[in-house]
C-alpha cells in the first residue's frame, strides 16, 4: 500500500492526502481557472513542472498564464515549439529569437532577409498542428557529455558553447517528441497549452504574438515598435564588432583574461551614443530655442547617471545642463496611491506632486528661481531641499523620471519645446540563439543591488515589490516609449557577470518560507551561467556604478 503524504494547496487553502509519488499533473486538473490550463506550480516556493512527483509533505500553488511566472512558462514553451516548426520547415537554417515584442517575440531565420506572407502562414500552420497534437514536454537530467553529443547532433553549437564555459557533471535537457533543447525556466506540460497565438511578417523576420498575463484571452497584437527595433538593430551591429552574441562568448573572454578589453569597448559604445544625443539637443536648442529635455524609462534603467553624463556632453556643446529629478517630487508615503492589491503604487503619476512640479517648471521657464524639494527614501517623506536653481541664457533643463514621456506630466509645455529620451536596459547579450535574457531580469538585479546599498531595502522586499513595479511600467511607461525622440540602451554587455558577485549574497539570504524565495532561486540559477567578472576596471563614470557603488557622480 502506497504511503500517503499531506499536500497543502494554496489555491483553495485545503489539505489533501495523496499517495507518495503522485505527479502534480494529477492534482492540477482541478485548478484550471476559467478554462485555462495550469502551466506549472510552486512547490515549497520552488517552481516545478507538472510532471514533478511529490514524495514528502509539501505546499503547492498552481499557476496559469495570469501569473507572471506562468506567462513566462507560456512564452518559453512557445519558443520551443517554434524551434521545432522552423527546423522542420527549414532544416538547413537557424531560428533566432531577437527580442520581446509586446507579449510575444520578434524572430529571424538565418539566410532570410525577410519573411513573406506565405512563409509566415506555413509557420503558423505548423505551430497550430503542434498545439493540436498536444505533445508532452518533459525535462531530463543526463550526463553533460551526453547532452553535448545530443546538441552536436542537432547542430546546436550555441548551446554546446555555453556548456563548455560552465562545466557541470550533469545537465538538464527538454524533450518534445524528437525535438530537444534547454530553456532557462519551467516549460508547460504539453504543446496543447499554447493554443492562442499568431504569426505575422515583421521587419526582417516575423513576430509571434501571444496573450498578455493581464488579458489572457486576447492576443497582444503589438507588431511595430520602430524606435525600439532600431535599438536592437544597433545591438546586432555591436555584436558583429565585439564578437559577443551570447553568454558563452562572454564567458570565454573572461576566462581568457580579456575582461578589461570588453569593459572598455562597452563603455566606449555608450560614450559615443551620449555624444550623438547631446549634438541633437544642441542643434534643437540653436534652431528652436529648446529648453527642456525629458529623460524617462522603467525602474533601474540608469536614468540618473545617464542624465549626469549627458550633462557633461552638453557642456562640451556649449550648453549649461540643469538637472531635475522627478523622484524629488514624490508625495509623502502616506499620500502615495495604492494599487489593486493595496500596495503603494510608486509608478502611478499621482505618486508625484504634479501640481508643485508644473508650477516650479513654469517659474523656471519664465526666468524665476525655485527651491527644489528633496524626497527621503528611508523615511518616505518629502522635505524642504537646499538646492535653488535658475535658468541662464544657455541653460537646458534635464528632467529625469519614469513619466517623462507621458504628455500628462507637462500639459503646459508645447511639444516642440520638449526633447524626449527613453532610457532602458535593452539587454544586449543572449543565452543562446533562442533564449534571450529578459531586460526585466537585468533591471531587477540592478535594483536589488542598489536598493540594498542605498535605500535600506532587503532582497525579500525588493523581490516582493517587483511584480507591482512591472505592473506600473506596463500601465504608465511602456505605452509612451515610442513617443521618444531618441532611445538610449543603458545595458552594458559585460554587466551581468559583474552583477553576479553583488547579487548572489543578497539572493542567498532570502528564506524559503517566503514567496520571494522562488524568484531568488530562479535568479541564482540564471546567474550561475555567467563566469564572474571583477569590477575593478569599470570606470567611476560608468552607468553601472550607479548600482554597484563607486560612482563619480554620487553625492
Amino acid at each position: 500500500m502506497n504511503q500517503k503524504i499531506t499536500l497543502i494547496c494554496v489555491n483553495d487553502n485545503r489539505k489533501y492526502e495523496v499517495p507518495a509519488g503522485t505527479p502534480l499533473s494529477q492534482i492540477a486538473a482541478s485548478y484550471s481557472k476559467d478554462g485555462r490550463p495550469c502551466l506549472a506550480a510552486f512547490v515549497n516556493n520552488r517552481i516545478k513542472e507538472l510532471d514533478y512527483r511529490v514524495h514528502q509533505p509539501v505546499t503547492v500553488r498552481f499557476i496559469d498564464i495570469t501569473h507572471y511566472e506562468g506567462h513566462g512558462v507560456c512564452r518559453r514553451t512557445a519558443v520551443f515549439m517554434l524551434q521545432k516548426v522552423v527546423r522542420e520547415l527549414f532544416p538547413d537554417r537557424k531560428l533566432f529569437v531577437r527580442h520581446s515584442l509586446g507579449s510575444g517575440f520578434y524572430c529571424e531565420i538565418s539566410g532570410m532577409d525577410s519573411i513573406d506572407t506565405k512563409t509566415a502562414e506555413a509557420i503558423r500552420e505548423g505551430f497550430a498542428a503542434l498545439a493540436a497534437a498536444d505533445i508532452p514536454i518533459s525535462r531530463r537530467r543526463l550526463l553533460t557529455d551526453e547532452v553535448r553529443e545530443i546538441y552536436n547532433a542537432h547542430g546546436f553549437s550555441d548551446k554546446t558553447a555555453l556548456l563548455d564555459t560552465r562545466p557541470r557533471l550533469y545537465s538538464d535537457i527538454y524533450v518534445m517528441a524528437d525535438e530537444v533543447g534547454y530553456f532557462y525556466g519551467a516549460l508547460a506540460p504539453s504543446t496543447g497549452c499554447i493554443a492562442l497565438f499568431d504569426i505575422c511578417p515583421c521587419y526582417e523576420g516575423f513576430a509571434i504574438m501571444l496573450p498578455s498575463h493581464n488579458d489572457p484571452d486576447r492576443l497582444d497584437r503589438t507588431v511595430r515598435a520602430d524606435k525600439m527595433f532600431a535599438v536592437f538593430n544597433d545591438h546586432k551591429r555591436r555584436t558583429s564588432v565585439t564578437g559577443l552574441p551570447t553568454v558563452a562568448h562572454l564567458n570565454a573572454k573572461t576566462l581568457a583574461g580579456q575582461a578589461g578589453e570588453v569593459i572598455r569597448i562597452a563603455e566606449a559604445f555608450q560614450e559615443k551614443q551620449l555624444a550623438s544625443i547631446a549634438d541633437a539637443i544642441a542643434a534643437a536648442n540653436d534652431s528652436r530655442g529648446l529648453r527642456t529635455v525629458f529623460i524617462a524609462g522603467p525602474s533601474s534603467s540608469g536614468k540618473t547617471t545617464f542624465a549626469k553624463r549627458l550633462g557633461i556632453q552638453l557642456r562640451i556643446s556649449g550648453l549649461t545642463p540643469v538637472p531635475v529629478s522627478l523622484d524629488d517630487y514624490f508625495v509623502d508615503r502616506d499620500k502615495t496611491p495604492r494599487d489593486e492589491n493595496g500596495d503603494y503604487d510608486y509608478e502611478a503619476p499621482e505618486a508625484v506632486n504634479l501640481a508643485l512640479f508644473n508650477r516650479q517648471l513654469q517659474q523656471l521657464l519664465s526666468g524665476q528661481s525655485v527651491r527644489i524639494p528633496r524626497y527621503d527614501f528611508i523615511t518616505g517623506c518629502s522635505v524642504e531641499g537646499d538646492r535653488e536653481i535658475k535658468l541662464g541664457d544657455r541653460s537646458v533643463l534635464l528632467i529625469e523620471g519614469i513619466h517623462g514621456l507621458n504628455p500628462a506630466l507637462t500639459p503646459g509645455v508645447p511639444d516642440d519645446q520638449k526633447f524626449k529620451i527613453y532610457v532602458s536596459c535593452f539587454t544586449t547579450i543572449a543565452m543562446d540563439n533562442l533564449s534571450r535574457i529578459s531586460t526585466s531580469d537585468n533591471r531587477l538585479l540592478r535594483r536589488l543591488i542598489r536598493d540594498s546599498r542605498t535605500r535600506g531595502a532587503g532582497a525579500v522586499a525588493t523581490l516582493s515589490r517587483w511584480a507591482g513595479v512591472r505592473r506600473g511600467e506596463e500601465k504608465y511607461i511602456f505605452p509612451y516609449q515610442e513617443n521618444a525622440d531618441v532611445m538610449f540602451n543603458s545595458s552594458l554587455f559585460y554587466e551581468l557577470p559583474v552583477l553576479r558577485r553583488y547579487a548572489e549574497p543578497l539572493l542567498r539570504e532570502v528564506p524559503d518560507t517566503t514567496e520571494a524565495y522562488a524568484e531568488a532561486r530562479r535568479m541564482l540559477k540564471f546567474l550561475d551561467n555567467f563566469t564572474p567578472m571583477d569590477a575593478a576596471e569599470i570606470p567611476p563614470a560608468s552607468l553601472l556604478r550607479e548600482f554597484i557603488g563607486g560612482s563619480a557622480f554620487q553625492e
